[in-house]
């Protein structure tokens, strides 16, 4: 038997694993909270499809091709095939998302994550040793059963936990404790699969063919980037719509949007214009005067009576008496 190095460059594979497992659990949980609140099914779906790619993308398939930059054998040059390692990836992401889609739409049930929880578990198991599977050694590789068992009952379990954090786990700090177990989790049942294994030369065997781990780095970096970009594009569209449609998809206004309000004087088509006080003054004046009532007809006045002629002095003056 050969030797493995599952930690060829110390700790900062498992640790650079063990965050990109909470980043994409932390993403995933976070979308999968924003479906819960989604006003109708298409809206939910589209969340529930962002968090199949940042937790089966993110948080189980770049955390396992990660730790794997650690793997190496001293003895025999260690390559990846590329068409079985990107099927690795479409394992998980599939498997991810329709665990996702089954807990994610109707009532929350135990018998319908557990059932959730095996399905996804066995995508995470594929995907894990379709990977390794894809790995290219002038050796015979060997698994140890009771530990791939184990890691099988790690991955359903981690994949039911995950699940019912995913419709049950609301608030930034229990989001965050649940993504530091669910990252703990699935950085368990990788290195439980990893110490399953065992190598065994082979006299005589031709070098492996296929790509070089360091080469793979790029594409993983690239990857990497493309998925949480992807993820906070995505993530940052759907709640742009959220917020400027209603349950239905049609426009609203803003919730701090004012009422309209009915024309005034002050309302011109150039925009709010400065009045003098004694403009203000007219135009309220003028406000209140349209705001009273009319007053009604006058009636119009008869004909005014003639003067009298005023009487002359010696018409005003008493007749004289004469004393004799």
């Amino acid at each position: 038997m050969a030797d493995v190095h599952h930690f060829t460059y110390g700790p900062y594979n498992p640790i650079a694993a063990y965050l990109l497992a909470f980043l994409g659990s932390f993403l995933g949980l976070l979308c999968t909270g924003r479906a819960r609140d989604a006003h109708n099914r298409s809206r939910r779906n589209r969340w529930l499809a962002i968090a199949a790619f940042a937790l089966g993308g993110g948080g189980i398939w770049l955390m396992h091709f990660s730790a794997m930059l650690g793997f190496d054998v001293p003895v025999s040059p260690v390559r990846y095939d590329l068409p079985l390692t990107l099927l690795s990836l479409a394992f998980s992401v599939v498997t991810v998302g329709v665990g996702l889609m089954i807990v994610g739409h109707g009532e929350r049930s135990v018998p319908k994550t557990l059932a959730a929880g095996l399905l996804t578990g066995g995508g995470v198991i594929a995907m894990h040793y379709t990977g390794m599977e894809g790995i290219r050694l002038s050796a015979t590789i060997h698994y140890n059963l009771v530990l791939v068992v184990a890691s099988g009952l790690i991955a359903v379990a981690a994949s039911t936990v995950a699940l019912w954090f995913a419709v049950s786990v609301q608030g930034w700090a229990r989001v965050t404790g649940a993504a530091a177990v669910m990252a703990l989790a699935v950085c368990g049942m990788h290195y439980t699969g990893m110490a399953a294994m065992s190598i065994e030369l082979t006299p005589g065997a031709p070098p492996a063919g296929g790509v070089r781990p360091l080469t793979m780095l790029v594409p993983i970096i690239l990857i990497t980037t493309a998925t949480i970009v992807g993820v906070a594009l995505s993530a940052l569209q759907a709640m742009t719509e959220e917020e400027f449609t209603d349950g239905a998809g049609s426009p609203k206004r803003g919730v701090h949007a004012e009422p309209p309000q009915p024309w005034t004087v002050k309302h011109t088509s150039m925009g709010a214009m400065r009045l003098t006080p004694a403009a203000r003054a007219v135009a309220a004046g003028r406000a209140a005067a349209g705001s009273r009532p009319s007053p009604g007809p006058r009636p119009s006045p008869g004909p005014r009576p003639s003067p009298r002629p005023s009487p002359s002095p010696a018409q005003a003056a008493p007749p004289a008496t004469s004393g004799s």
